[in-house]
């Protein structure tokens, strides 16, 4: 089956059956903040290595957190009721995103994260569509993550930490605020041990377009305001 090639005056993306068994669907086009809505409207995102075309992919399964199923581990517990940590939110995005970017995630050996993932997650956080999630310990960023959120739904993108349980923290601090605003799920993309330890379940693609469809029914492209 070929590989199908976005044209870049176009935005546009093909049916989601054409979609490879691991997930990739097309090839090309741009990350400008249209054709990025768009795809994280229709169950897509990017994925690819610096220097390479942009590679567009849309996994089946789906890797999704319901808020109300989050699991704290008990060697969290403390962590939360102490707290150790503190988090704030979108105060300092290039640093998470630079964080981020100097953690493999796990496919190759190097980053996922080049300049220009960084330029484009970076005008998406200028409009208020990206987040960030920052982990401090006496005043050092110590981890973090980010993200895309419109509507009720968070699309998590990545994490790193730089001390044990950081990122972990974030992200259960994340989850549990959207939970108070009522969001349907955490898109987690692809399934790994760490997301599904916190309590992360695959679904099939079909059902995460259901909620994506009942999301900009229902929300369109509302904003999220964090704290």
């Amino acid at each position: 089956m070929p590989v199908y090639w976005l044209d870049e005056k176009e935005l546009s993306f093909p049916p989601l059956d054409f979609a490879y068994p691991d997930g990739l669907l097309a090839v090309g086009g741009d990350l400008l903040p249209a054709r990025l809505l768009i795809a994280y409207r229709s169950g897509i995102f990017p994925w690819y290595n610096p220097q390479e075309p942009i590679l567009w992919w849309s996994p089946d399964p789906r890797l999704v957190l319901f808020p109300k199923d989050l699991k704290i581990a008990k060697s969290m517990k403390s962590y939360i009721n102490q707290p150790k940590f503190k988090v704030t939110y979108n105060k300092c995005f290039k640093e998470i995103l630079d964080g981020c970017a100097n953690t493999s995630r796990g496919y190759n050996d190097g980053t996922w994260i080049g300049d220009d993932i960084k330029d484009a997650y970076f005008q998406l956080y200028l409009l208020g569509f990206a987040h960030s999630i920052e982990v401090w310990k006496d005043d050092k960023l110590v981890g973090g993550l980010y993200g895309l959120a419109f509507g009720k739904i968070f699309f998590g993108e990545s994490m790193f930490t730089r001390v044990s349980n950081a990122s972990k923290y974030g992200f259960i601090s994340l989850v549990k605020l959207l939970e108070t605003k009522e969001f349907y799920l955490i898109d987690c993309q692809q399934e790994t041990a760490h997301l599904s330890s916190l309590g992360a379940t695959s679904i099939p693609r079909s059902d995460f377009i259901r909620y994506l469809d009942k999301n900009y029914q229902e929300h369109q492209f509302e904003k999220l305001i964090l704290p």
